[in-house]
């Protein structure tokens, strides 16, 4: 799944009161990792990872991630 933006990530972040290595624990990830999506090093995962993010600070998983068939739809593939 693809990250929409690391914009929104951080601020859910922010509001949920989580720092980067809290919500890598809460999403049994490494911490580099949430780095690398915040500073869009990365800008996927894997659909149980994406869940677990969003779960981990609390909105649905379409608010953080769109399927990766969405960017092939937007882009005319």
């Amino acid at each position: 799944m693809r990250l929409r933006s690391p914009e929104t990530l951080r601020a859910l972040m922010h509001q949920s009161g989580l720092s980067t290595r809290e919500l890598a624990t809460a999403a049994q990830c490494h911490n580099s990792f949430i780095d690398h999506l915040l500073h869009g090093r990365r800008d996927s995962c894997a659909s149980p990872l994406a869940t677990k993010l969003a779960e981990a600070v609390d909105v649905p998983v379409s608010v953080l991630f769109a399927e990766e068939a969405d960017k092939m739809v937007r882009s005319g593939n």
